[in-house]
């Protein structure tokens, strides 16, 4: 490969980049479909983006905030977790599209077709959103040490050095496994959920009764869907299926790794609703959850303590270090696409000092907030509201690209242009009015 000596060597699919990230010329590049290449092969050598980002967007401040909504409404929210699966997958297939068909990220496009002022709005609403999540996260991490008597500045000290090492010494391909191998640890919470004996009747009886007058109720809402479709996502995807080296040969492979992706991160999201719904719900209606222990006290009377506590930990230990990955290089990645400075995972630290500091530095941010003693479950909730009322930003520069950047086999157009200006309108009201009522 015509690269710097410095920089490390790509995955299998990845073509030749320079070294701020953007794809190269090279004879020696990999063709992206091979003659006869069976579909699933190919899928199985280029996902990766799509799933990697669902098992983030299931962090730990979904889970906190799903936890919630079982435990203060039971099973009324269930239906918005199935509701938000199509959602989710036309806000991201929209990212998969304008990375693999421009290779520019989220907001490189915005600056180019809209100027920088704006770049720097998304952005900015991109870094606030980014900080918050690693609140959650390191909430939820910090949560799992007490479960075992650690000090939250031990546990929390001990994931950043962990992670400042996975993305120092790795490549894109070698981060990116080492997440989904972390995020698989969520499945613990499907595999509760089937033994908490949860009343299909009730929830029948809960999709009927929607308590849409209360307040708390909407707020919740707002937390759902904030927890669900989140700004940082969308930056990430776009710029990982570039830092990936895919192209638009790839997108009906990408595209089916967002879609299973989706699916798997809304189980996940109804796991553990309907675990806190089946078990605290159902004893304690309208139970207030002020600390991750409590959420894990729940699966005792299902597990028994030790065994409660073991498998909460897994599953929240691997929604937020993988939440964590991918947030602090969502926006090392995003303030590159507006400064301009080399950002990829192709280059050592040296080779990309800005790129590396600033995902140190979103790491050490959020933990320090989190140890100063913040109700950690109230501010996670009300990050993902804060989620929710950005949305208008971000779905909107979102759909806005995807009409006008994109050449006319792949641009946005008919009734499923429609559809999506529909999905995207209602859900950025919806999120907003709920953020708004409920609080």
């Amino acid at each position: 490969m015509p690269m710097n000596s410095s920089v490390r060597d790509p995955s299998p699919v990845q073509l030749s980049r320079t070294a701020d990230g953007k794809q190269a010329n090279s004879q020696n590049a990999e063709p992206p479909v091979k003659s006869g290449m069976a579909f699933w092969k190919l899928l199985l050598l280029v996902a990766g983006p799509g799933l990697v980002v669902m098992l983030a967007d299931t962090d730990a401040g979904s889970v906190i905030t799903a936890a919630q909504s079982g435990a203060q409404f039971g099973y009324s929210l269930l239906i918005f977790q199935v509701i938000l699966i199509p959602i989710l997958f036309i806000a991201q297939e929209l990212a998969v599209r304008l990375g693999l068909v421009t290779q520019k990220g989220h907001g490189e496009l915005i600056s180019e077709h809209f100027g920088k002022a704006w770049a720097w709005l998304s952005v900015s609403t991109l870094m606030v959103s980014c900080v918050g999540a690693l609140l959650t996260e390191f909430a939820g991490i910090e949560g799992v040490g007490q479960l075992f008597g650690i000090p939250p500045w031990i546990s929390v000290s001990m994931t950043i050095a962990f992670l400042v090492i996975v993305v120092a010494t790795g490549t894109y391909r070698q981060v990116e496994i080492v997440a989904i191998l972390i995020g698989l640890f969520e499945l613990a919470f499907v595999a509760v959920a089937a033994v908490s004996h949860p009343s299909l009747a009730a929830m029948v009886a809960a999709v009927k009764h929607q308590p849409i007058h209360n307040s708390n109720y909407l707020f919740l809402i707002a937390g759902n869907v904030g927890a669900v479709i989140m700004p940082w996502m969308i930056f990430y995807q776009q710029s990982a299926v570039i830092d990936k080296g895919l192209n638009e040969s790839h997108m009906k492979a990408e595209r089916v790794d967002t879609a299973i992706g989706a699916v798997v991160t809304q189980i996940i999201m109804a796991a553990v609703l309907i675990l806190t719904a089946a078990t605290i719900g159902i004893k304690n209606p309208d139970a207030q959850l002020n600390t991750v222990q409590q959420i894990a006290t729940g699966l005792a009377s299902i597990l028994g303590a030790w065994w409660g506590r073991a498998i909460f930990s897994l599953g929240m230990l691997g929604a937020a270090l993988v939440a964590t990955i991918v947030v602090s290089l969502t926006a090392a990645w995003g303030l590159g696409e507006v400064t301009g400075y080399k950002r990829s995972l192709a280059c050592h630290p040296f080779e990309a000092p800005w790129f590396y500091t600033i995902y140190v530095l979103c790491l050490v941010i959020g933990a320090g907030i989190v140890l100063s003693g913040v109700n950690l479950v109230k501010l996670t909730i009300g990050v993902e509201v804060m989620n929710a009322l950005l949305l208008p930003i971000v779905l909107g520069f979102l759909y806005l690209l995807a009409l006008r950047t994109l050449p006319e086999q792949w641009r946005l157009k008919g009734w499923y242009a429609w559809l999506v200006g529909a999905v995207v309108i209602i859900t950025a009201l919806v999120g907003v009015y709920a953020g708004l009522a409920g609080i």
